[in-house]
């Protein structure tokens, strides 16, 4: 085979993601994260063995919020990365996208791990198993302190930024409810409680209180029922809360515009178009390219006469505010009044496809008309054309230029032409002995159609 000598080797997958891996460990803010993300990986393998211990499947539930640390974790490092790389010709916008792609990840695979509690809850309505709390308690408090410590420790700038623009879940809504009462007796408390708590501490605090229950009722009334139940309820504000989450991130992604922002683009868009010398602004579309950083692309036309560079300043202006990536194109406007040429007529521009076929008042006999002016020759009488007696008998087609089918510039000589040349190049009338019918005003058509004596059009 041919040997390339200075052919770039090609690095496989495992020695890219090594590489980018080394370009995130190069920055010390990501040590904090990596060694946060080394305890949660000792502390997940301790609560899974004392969920497999006591049996417990609440237990279990709440290791999946550990877990979900994990991810966040692993979210946040993203995010840092994002931060270090620049746009590319392959990824023009930046890698912003990959944050996204990777906290919508994290929330559905919240869901999915949801998803096989309550289905195992299910199965274990049907034949419960005994449960052991010599560690259920001791697991709870220990998950409780790991992931507070974790989510209170680490400022992830991406899940922070969803869990203030996605709507809130059922979850928040009960608390926030529970809340007004309680600062209503205790103003003091507005501050924690209102107007809106952090859902991941909230699902924290309130898996470990679903645990407590447990714990208690099972040591005093062996109730192991409460464990499968207690698990469902976990399972449910796991995924009431990522629910929310994973609808914002999927639209995102999905390149949808934030409804928050509507109302204010079409603001943007109104002064845009009164701007001096924009013409039309069309084929607009915004998007939001990551979290808080919005995108979009414009068409503006303009006046032959506008400055470009000075609409451009002005259009940008104007929408920099709100979208931070824009994109305008402008053009003039390229309109020209179609003109006619004086080139003569070919010998077969008149075809029958080509044409429309028109009814026609007839003539009435020659002794009512004047040769000259083809007029009624008693003044008195009403004009041909607003003669309303029989409309449409007797009547006789046309030929007529079909101006949808042909275009500007035909060499049609426009303006009166007297009636003697006309009568002269074939225009006859019925009874005067010149054509029978009506007939073309141009000689050299080859083809011509009229009537036959019995007033009826030919083939």
């Amino acid at each position: 085979g041919t040997i390339h000598l200075f052919r770039k080797s090609q690095r496989s997958l495992v020695g890219k993601l090594t590489h980018e891996f080394r370009l995130v460990a190069a920055d010390r803010r990501s040590w904090k994260i990596l060694l946060f993300g080394a305890i949660n990986l000792i502390c997940i393998g301790f609560l899974l063995m004392w969920c497999s211990s006591t049996n417990s499947i609440a237990l279990t539930a709440y290791t999946y919020l550990t877990i979900f640390d994990l991810f966040s974790l692993v979210t946040c490092l993203i995010s840092y990365w994002v931060m270090m790389k620049k746009p590319s010709p392959v990824y023009s916008f930046g890698f912003e996208r990959f944050e996204v792609l990777a906290v919508f990840a994290s929330t559905v695979l919240a869901q999915l791990g949801a998803l096989f509690i309550l289905k195992e809850s299910a199965e274990r309505f049907l034949e419960q198993p005994e449960i052991h709390t010599g560690r259920l308690l001791v697991g709870t408090f220990v998950a409780l302190f790991f992931n507070l410590f974790t989510m209170l420790s680490i400022k992830n700038k991406p899940f922070a930024y969803v869990s203030e623009a996605a709507s809130t879940s059922w979850l928040q809504e009960h608390v926030a409810d529970l809340s007004r009462s309680i600062c209503g007796i205790i103003p003091g408390l507005s501050s924690i409680f209102l107007p809106r708590m952090n859902p991941f501490v909230l699902i924290d605090i309130a898996g470990a209180l679903a645990l407590c229950i447990t714990y208690m009722l099972i040591e005093i009334n062996n109730y192991f029922a409460v464990d499968t139940a207690s698990a469902i309820a976990i399972a449910l504000m796991t995924f009431g809360t990522m629910y929310p989450m994973s609808v914002y991130s999927g639209k995102v992604l999905l390149q949808t515009t934030p409804p928050h922002v509507i109302g204010q683009l079409d603001k943007l868009l109104r002064e845009v178009s009164t701007l001096d010398g924009v013409l039309e602004v069309r084929n607009e579309h915004f998007w939001t390219l990551g979290f808080g950083t919005l995108a979009g692309s414009v068409h503006v036309r303009i006046r032959r006469d506008a400055n470009e560079q000075m609409v451009l300043a002005h259009v940008t202006n104007r929408l920099y505010t709100l979208v931070s990536t824009l994109t305008v194109q402008i053009f003039k406007d390229d309109w020209i009044r179609p003109t006619l040429s004086s080139v003569p007529i070919a010998n077969n521009i008149l075809n029958l496809s080509d044409h429309h076929v028109i009814p026609m008042p007839s003539l009435k006999a020659a002794d009512n008309l004047n040769p000259v002016t083809s007029t009624p020759a008693k003044p008195s009488s009403p004009p041909p054309e607003f003669s309303f007696n029989t409309p449409g008998k007797n009547v006789s087609p046309v030929i007529l230029l079909n101006t949808q089918t042909k275009p500007y510039g035909l060499g049609f000589n426009h303006g009166s032409a007297p009636y003697s040349s006309v009568l002269s190049q074939g225009l006859g009338i019925p009874g005067m002995g010149a054509a029978q019918g009506f007939r073309t005003g141009f000689a050299n058509v080859p083809s011509r159609y009229g009537t036959n004596a019995r007033g009826q059009p030919r083939p």
